[in-house]
């Protein structure tokens, strides 16, 4: 057995316990509540322009949970979710969990066979699907044995059960399963930025102890907030900030289902002037392209993830509308953070500090503890961390060591308690017997103004040796040429040890990423 070593660091922050129930279902306390405690007329969801109330939700989550009774779904079998941000996706994520089946939400974007080796993985034995994914679910249905039915959202298709009608043909009376706090409440799929993904196992009490340590704790998300994810619902980060964070406290989320393009973002911003704002990097970036002035003033909040924050469009984004962008780390593991930047605490490139409720350790390849300042492995402890992988046995005692969690993230850890992002392990590259982050060197290209995103990945030279190459996006109107090329490298030698340079530089279009917004390196390395 591996040895652990001793405790990186413990939270100095006092933080209030964590307490649920043993006999509990989280979809009645997320829910429920609000409807028993008179809350039921708050506003749960602003989409396309209307109010959608906690006791609409509530109502219609019962309409589906009893709809999967009568089609034979039972406490424990998986329910696969292929939806885009609306309504319809809260009502059959706590629908389920209500009946104590388990929803298994999946990006509404996937092909064909990327649906087919889901449903196949999980069983899933009822997929309810938007249109987009109903057509490619049902091109592959006959390949998903454990598949029992599809339900179809928005326009009725062949093949199909329509949603409306089940919901019109059940109660909207469902008592909750008899589930413990220690029950499988939902699985989050990873998002494939390493490989194929995985599906990490959830508990009815992580959903509780993320809500009140990250939701409140780090956050302070309160019931007069109004809420935009524009990281979707099936991505862990967003499930988080767009469902449960919200409906622990009864405040509203904005729901956005078309594709987050600027010019829409912004629109839905000045138009119903939500108070915080949660997306990936990429996407602030591409917002600071947009030419013209916007009224981002009812923002309390700007909140980063997905990758590593640059420091350059830390500064960028603050210069021009005035607010922070907070960096922040989590996985779909870890349910959400566990690492983050505090309003008005943030440190540009830094990840934050831990949040509290959590512990951390940095250790070396043999799991030993390194030295402060050095890079290493980062292993979290918290109580919203899977108890593993579903069907992956290998992987789960790889990842899971106990209580501790390995993310597979490098980091090092500053005297004040702050921590920096290195890269992924998988992605760190050995220069000259020397570790080279590629987040760093990531980081200072994009201090260029012609870069608008970078990927660097090792690429062995014409002796065999490692030696850093670059992949640039670059800003609409930039000329990728020699010319630049040269200035990058020369910008990165000035700003970090010269063997982190790039050796080769490639202009592209775009990066290959998951739906989540996750540069897929190893689709690089390919």
């Amino acid at each position: 057995m591996r040895a652990l070593g001793y405790l990186r660091k413990v939270p100095s922050d006092r933080v209030t316990p964590v307490v649920v129930p043993e006999r509990f279902n989280a979809a009645a306390f997320f829910l429920d509540r609000h409807l028993a405690e008179g809350r039921g007329g708050r506003t749960a969801f602003r989409f396309a322009g209307r109010a959608v109330t906690y006791d609409e939700v509530g109502r219609r989550a019962n309409r589906f949970g009893n709809a999967l009774r009568s089609r034979g779904v039972h406490i424990e079998q998986r329910v696969l979710l292929a939806l885009p941000d609306r309504p319809e996706f809260a009502e059959a994520f706590w629908g389920a969990m209500k009946l104590g089946a388990v929803p298994v939400p999946v990006s509404e974007a996937l092909g064909a066979d990327e649906y087919a080796f889901v449903l196949n993985d999980s069983r899933a034995r009822v997929v309810v699907a938007g249109e987009g994914a109903a057509e490619a679910i049902l091109s592959v249905r006959a390949r998903c044995p454990w598949l029992a039915a599809v339900i179809a959202v928005g326009r009725p298709r062949r093949g199909a059960l329509d949603y409306e009608r089940l919901l019109g043909h059940a109660s909207a009376e469902l008592a909750p399963a008899d589930t413990s706090r220690d029950d499988v409440a939902h699985w989050g799929y990873t998002s494939g930025s390493t490989g194929a993904p995985k599906a990490a196992v959830h508990l009815h009490h992580d959903l509780v102890h993320a809500a009140e340590l990250v939701g409140q704790g780090i956050f302070g998300i309160g019931p007069d907030d109004l809420v935009f994810s524009v990281s979707k619902l099936h991505f862990a980060f967003g499930l988080g900030n767009a469902l449960y964070f919200p409906a622990h406290v009864g405040a509203a989320s904005l729901l956005m289902a078309e594709h987050p393009d600027p010019a829409r973002v912004f629109a839905l911003i000045e138009r119903e002037r939500p108070t915080a704002l949660f997306t990936v990097p990429t996407l602030y970036a591409r917002l600071l392209q947009v030419e013209g002035g916007f009224d981002l003033s009812s923002l309390r909040l700007c909140v980063s993830s997905g990758e590593a924050l640059p420091a350059a469009l830390f500064h960028a984004w603050k210069s021009r509308f005035g607010h922070e962008l907070l960096d922040v780390v989590g996985s779909t593991e870890a349910l959400h953070d566990f690492i983050a930047n505090r309003p008005g605490e943030a440190r540009p490139g830094s990840s934050g500090r831990l949040v509290p409720g959590f512990e951390a350790r940095l250790v070396d390849d043999a799991d030993r503890p390194v030295a402060p300042g050095l890079v290493g492995h980062l292993l979290v402890k918290g109580d919203s961390t899977s108890p593993g992988y579903w069907n992956r046995h290998e992987r789960t005692k790889a990842t899971m060591l106990g209580a501790w969690l390995r993310t597979g993230d490098m980091f090092y850890e500053d005297s004040d308690g702050y921590f920096y992002f290195c890269g992924r392990a998988d992605d760190m590259l050995k220069v000259g017997g020397m570790w080279v982050s590629p987040a760093e060197v990531e980081a200072a290209l994009m201090e260029h103004p012609a870069v608008l995103e970078a990927a660097v990945i090792g690429r062995a030279d014409g002796d065999g040796l490692t030696r850093p190459q670059a992949f640039c996006v670059l800003n609409d109107g930039a000329d990728g040429n020699d010319a630049l090329r040269d200035a990058l490298r020369a910008m990165v030698k000035q700003r970090l040890a010269g063997y982190k340079a790039p050796r080769w530089i490639e202009f592209v279009a775009d990066l290959p990423k998951t739906s989540t917004g996750k540069i897929q390196r190893f689709r690089l390395r390919e």
